[in-house]
């Protein structure tokens, strides 16, 4: 178990332990490459297509801490794919998040440190100074929406131009911030956590 405490140890009320988990906490996987799929109106499963192994076996651990089991497999693609199965529990997710084919953002999505610590799990990076969260490509409309997100939370964010869909987190302050929220790396997830050490990597 990780806690997420104050330098006055107190648990922040939006760190990713302040309620305990929940399936409401699987839409931190959406905010990056997770989808939702329904089965016609009786269930509805997530699945996401990470580039490392190691993502998909954490995403699958944390979807069981929840209640929902998980399995880890290749996509056709050749990458880590790790999916639920249909569940009547998971609909809510599926008809917030979807409108006909296209993956939305709720309307009043709310982000917290638990949704958080799930979107580091499927896509964030230590870059430079900063820190990466992947977005998306398919489901821009949603970025902006998830900017303002972040800075509700306390973590201004700004879009990184490159190829990619990516958000870049910098400051020393902010960094820390999201640490306190998304508590400490699950094991063998350490060098994709957000550090305050700058990260140079190997060219």
């Amino acid at each position: 178990m990780f806690y997420c405490v104050r330098v006055d140890g107190t648990i922040s009320l939006f760190s990713a332990e302040a309620s305990g988990p929940g399936l409401a906490d699987l839409a931190g996987v959406l905010c990056g490459p997770g989808r939702m799929a329904g089965f016609g109106r009786t269930a509805a499963r997530l699945s996401a297509v990470v580039d490392e192994p190691w993502r998909a076996r954490a995403l699958a651990r944390e979807c069981r801490r929840r209640g929902a089991e998980a399995q880890v497999s290749a996509a056709e693609c050749g990458r880590p794919l790790v999916r639920t199965p249909f569940r009547v529990d998971l609909l809510p997710l599926e008809r917030r998040w979807t409108r006909g084919e296209e993956k939305v953002l709720p309307d009043g999505f709310r982000l917290d440190g638990a949704m958080l610590r799930m979107w580091v799990l499927a896509a964030g990076s230590p870059q430079g100074n900063g820190y990466l969260l992947a977005l998306d490509p398919e489901a821009p409309e949603t970025h902006e929406r998830l900017i303002k997100a972040l800075a509700q939370l306390g973590v201004p964010a700004k879009i990184f131009k490159g190829e990619e869909a990516l958000l870049r987190i910098t400051g020393r302050r902010r960094l820390a911030h999201v640490l306190e929220l998304i508590g400490d790396a699950p094991v063998g997830a350490e060098p994709a956590w957000p550090s305050l050490v700058p990260v140079v990597r190997a060219g």
